[in-house]
């Protein structure tokens, strides 16, 4: 099946680098803020794959790493922002239910799940159905809506007042608008499969 693509050059990039890592004979032991801890395996014996979960309220995104573990994955939670300030709050409108308002006691800096498996020889990808594909992409889709919907709203109440605040919130908006129309692109693609399935 074709691998589908996230426009989430962090979380990308962060699964190549380890899985470089695990073939140079790398195993991820420890993460933190910054750094991440490895010790010696064999060459290529793990894979990783990197979930976004900063929609999922602490509950849900707990019960996550859970399940995965009990699949006997190793499972580390990893951060996104790098900040060590205490008391922070992001609210996040594309979240599911609590999920909506991160703070340090919930799923702030806790976006990130960095999943191990042994290598198998066979490809390591966390979905592997066409609806779980589809869901997963609506997640990415919707986040990406929201800053463009955000941003353009934002544009036009600053046309009369600020037009150059205006122009560049605009500007903004158009830019990722892109990221929408790609997530939504491969999700039409796979919704096409499905018919084709049955």
């Amino acid at each position: 099946m074709k691998k589908y693509r996230y426009f989430g050059g962090f979380l990308t990039s962060q699964e190549k680098w380890l899985n470089k890592m695990a073939q140079k004979g790398y195993r991820l032991v420890r993460v933190g803020k910054m750094l991440y801890e490895f010790e010696t395996c064999t060459l290529g014996q793990y894979h990783y794959a990197v979930e976004f979960v900063a929609d999922k309220s602490k509950k849900d995104s707990q019960g996550y790493k859970d399940f995965l573990e009990g699949c006997g994955y190793k499972v580390f939670y990893k951060n996104i922002n790098v900040s060590y300030s205490i008391g922070k709050v992001r609210f996040r409108p594309w979240a599911e239910g609590s999920g909506k308002f991160a703070t340090n006691s919930t799923t702030y800096n806790k976006e990130l799940l960095i999943v191990e498996k042994q290598n198998d020889g066979k490809p390591f990808e966390l979905h592997t159905t066409a609806i779980d594909k589809i869901e997963y992409l609506k997640k990415w889709r919707n986040i990406w809506f929201t800053y463009f919907a955000m941003f353009a709203l934002m544009g036009v109440l600053f046309v009369a007042r600020a037009p150059i605040a205006s122009i560049i919130l605009g500007g903004i908006a158009v830019l990722t608008f892109p990221f929408v129309l790609a997530y939504q692109i491969q999700i039409q693609k796979l919704k096409k499969q499905l018919v084709i399935e049955e």
